[in-house]
């Protein structure tokens, strides 16, 4: 996905990196952390996904994948506090992009890791 590679804002972003993290940290996340996190991820390609959207989105993801937290991921019971905070503030100005196709998309990957 290059739609983000010409936004400052959107650096610290690869989908390598997302898919890495969620592989292994899906569990000690939670599942709505990582539920969130694949919500806008699949958002985002989502084609009439607009332009400020993505930013917003691949933002929060990278936030998400960094491994420079305000809390770090590894602190017990609040390691990922921040980046569920990050991806909620995404998700909120993003909605109207969380469609039924993409909730189902979260969920269903979501599963793998959960169910």
């Amino acid at each position: 996905m290059n739609d983000n590679s010409d936004n400052a804002a959107t650096d610290g972003y690869s989908e390598d990196g997302f898919w890495l993290k969620v592989k292994q940290f899906a569990k000690k996340a939670g599942r709505e952390v990582i539920d969130n996190a694949l919500c806008l991820y699949y958002a985002a390609k989502r084609p009439d996904t607009p332009k400020w959207a993505k930013t917003v989105i691949f933002g929060a993801l990278a936030y998400f994948i960094s491994p420079l937290d305000a809390i770090p991921d590894l602190t017990p019971f609040v390691g990922f506090t921040d980046d569920l905070g990050a991806l909620a503030a995404a998700l909120a100005m993003v909605s109207m992009y969380i469609d039924d196709n993409v909730k189902n998309q979260a969920a269903e990957k979501t599963a793998t890791w959960f169910d």
